[in-house]
């Protein structure tokens, strides 16, 4: 059985839900993780990959060294700048790709340092593993909340020894990286985040002992959810549960906000994807930049 969060990704790369489709989303995976994510990475019919030009920044690979580990990032800063307010941008399930790294330099061009750190790293390389239940098995599910924790601390704590200004760090993510927003947003590390389709529910196990519907009355920074009305990892009623658990608690939880778009379904920002929907990936930029200005992080 997938992991939800792999599910929904796998789903996004070929939509369907019969018998059917399964097998060919489970041999699409296959190619796109034997490729290095390749077949993921690629423009697909009718849709336009969005590039955003390095020109006017500093950015490419860095290290920083968490617990004697050195951890693998991807960082994008306007060139020659400092006191930069600070975006941490969390992966998806299946790591650093192409397109983090691209959200990275948009995040540069609007006046951030941005940091997306491999939080795999210590697990291994997912473009390495040709297997799909590999992958999910001796990679993803093994990936601690604690030590992804522990590598966001380190990847705020070097934006900030690198041009960043830590009092003004914010943080958002997709997908696996959409629940971990809500997640660090109970730390008091960040002004704000912006999670984009995170998983609301799960299954709780010793590396993931939390879900973020079992902390959300404990947020330290608001948080705006974007999520998709056809997005079925995430069922409409999950969300209305979390709104009720921010109901009652700190202000920051009370602050927090969903945006559902009908229209869309899981992983509807991703532009080199089949799930990818311009209206409502253009409208969530829109307002989670807004959403990081309006408190606290620019």
């Amino acid at each position: 059985m997938l992991l939800p969060d792999l599910k929904n990704e796998f789903d996004s790369l070929h939509p369907g839900n019969s018998n059917e489709a399964g097998a060919s989303r489970r041999t699409a995976l296959k190619i796109a993780i034997g490729v290095g994510y390749a077949a993921a990475t690629l423009p697909v019919a009718a849709q336009t990959v969005i590039h955003t030009a390095s020109e006017g920044l500093k950015a490419g690979p860095v290290k920083y060294t968490v617990n004697g580990f050195d951890v693998p990032a991807y960082m994008a800063a306007p060139a020659g700048k400092t006191d930069l307010p600070v975006i941490v941008v969390v992966q998806e399930v299946f790591g650093v790709t192409d397109y983090i790294a691209d959200t990275c330099r948009r995040f540069a061009h609007l006046g951030y340092l941005a940091i997306a750190p491999e939080l795999y790293a210590r697990q291994g390389d997912p473009r390495k593993v040709a297997d799909t239940s590999k992958l999910m098995s001796e990679i993803v599910s093994k990936v601690p909340d604690a030590q992804v924790i522990a590598d966001l601390d380190g990847a705020i704590a070097f934006a900030g020894a690198n041009g960043g200004h830590v009092a003004k760090a914010g943080i958002t993510g997709f997908c696996w990286g959409g629940r971990i927003v809500w997640l660090y947003a109970a730390t008091g590390k960040v002004k704000a985040g912006v999670a984009w389709y995170g998983r609301l529910v799960g299954q709780e196990s010793t590396l993931t002992p939390k879900q973020p519907v079992e902390i959300g009355a404990m947020l330290q920074a608001p948080v705006l959810g974007l999520c998709g009305g056809k997005d079925q990892g995430i069922p409409l009623d999950t969300i209305d549960k979390m709104k009720s658990v921010l109901a009652i608690g700190t202000p920051a939880a009370r602050a927090s906000q969903f945006v559902v778009y009908p229209e869309a379904g899981h992983a509807f920002h991703a532009d080199y994807r089949p799930s990818y929907v311009k209206s409502a990936a253009d409208d969530g930029w829109r307002r989670a930049v807004e959403w990081f200005q309006a408190n606290g992080v620019g």
